[in-house]
């Protein structure tokens, strides 16, 4: 498979997705039936079904996670068992760790390739259905040292500082980041999923700086993405989140969490705000509301002192 140019002088993607290629390899020592069974499931996850039941596609992180938390299990079962269609309920429960994060994201895993499995007719019963998954281990999170912060912003690179712009300064998600597209951009707002978001100032400078560097580099690009690269500049897929974390240096989940610790000292954890800002649960927002109080972070906050990026 390759890529094949388009009239419109673009690269039509038909290679086999890496994601598909990384499970064959994964699982390329399991009994064949077991491997033939995977690939339906992974088929599902990435693509989604238009037939009962129906299914939304997934992300390549999640099919990724479930299959890493799942190896554990099916190791085991395939000293005895040829295919999923043999593992029943005590063979689940036999595997499960006791509880924990590794115990929900084990079975969080099992439960979707059965799931698909079962409704497609690939196996007979749901072994980890009435299972309970358990509640995983809650991080506390951990704001960053303000050096690391202010490297990122005061780099050269100006892809570096546009990305670190918009995690440290608005807490985007990694997934928001990485498919911006060119359009999203709006007399100084971003528009994502509905919401405006009016840009600090250094944000926007920022952007400017990265807009102008990407015009001088790939003027004929047609991406519609506001980031890219030389793999994708000819294309018109996103960056992946591996690429960013690789140009940060550090994850850019951690810069998102930073902001949003971050807000929740400056709101004295008001878990309302926090939800409101960033999109997420109140469930969720509570995680990071506790740090207020929390003495490690307390103390974290104090060595921190009170300078911030600006």
């Amino acid at each position: 498979m390759r890529l094949r140019p388009s009239r419109a002088d673009f690269l039509v993607e038909d290679r086999i997705p890496a994601v598909t290629a990384w499970v064959e390899r994964t699982t390329a020592h399991l009994p064949e039936l077991i491997r033939a069974e995977l690939a339906e499931w992974s088929a599902v996850m990435l693509n989604g079904s238009t037939t009962t039941p129906r299914r939304r596609p997934g992300s390549v992180r999640t099919i990724r996670n479930h299959l890493y938390a799942t190896l554990p299990a099916l190791n085991t079962w395939i000293h005895t068992k040829d295919s999923l269609r043999a593992v029943s309920r005590d063979d689940v429960l036999d595997v499960l760790p006791n509880g924990g994060t590794a115990r929900s994201e084990m079975l969080q895993g099992l439960r979707s390739i059965f799931q698909i499995l079962h409704g497609r007719r690939l196996v007979f019963t749901n072994p980890t259905a009435r299972t309970r998954v358990g509640m995983p281990e809650i991080r506390t999170p951990v704001s960053l040292d303000v050096p690391v912060l202010r490297r990122l912003l005061d780099d050269p690179d100006p892809g570096r500082v546009a990305i670190a712009a918009l995690l440290v300064f608005h807490g985007l998600r990694p997934r928001q980041v990485r498919t911006l597209k060119l359009t999203d951009l709006v007399d100084g707002r971003l528009l994502i999923d509905e919401q405006r978001i009016l840009l600090a100032p250094r944000t926007r400078a920022a952007l400017n700086a990265y807009l102008a560097y990407r015009g001088r580099e790939w003027p004929r690009s047609g991406n519609p993405h506001l980031l890219i690269n030389r793999a994708t500049a000819g294309r018109l897929i996103p960056v992946t989140g591996g690429w960013i974390n690789t140009v940060l240096g550090i994850p850019a989940q951690a810069l998102r969490e930073d902001r949003i610790l971050e807000e929740a000292h400056a709101s004295e954890g008001d878990p309302r705000r926090i939800a409101d800002l960033f999109g997420l649960t109140v469930n969720a927002a509570q995680r990071y509301a506790a740090t207020v109080d929390h003495t490690s972070f307390t103390e974290h906050q104090r060595r921190r002192g009170q300078s911030s990026p600006s």
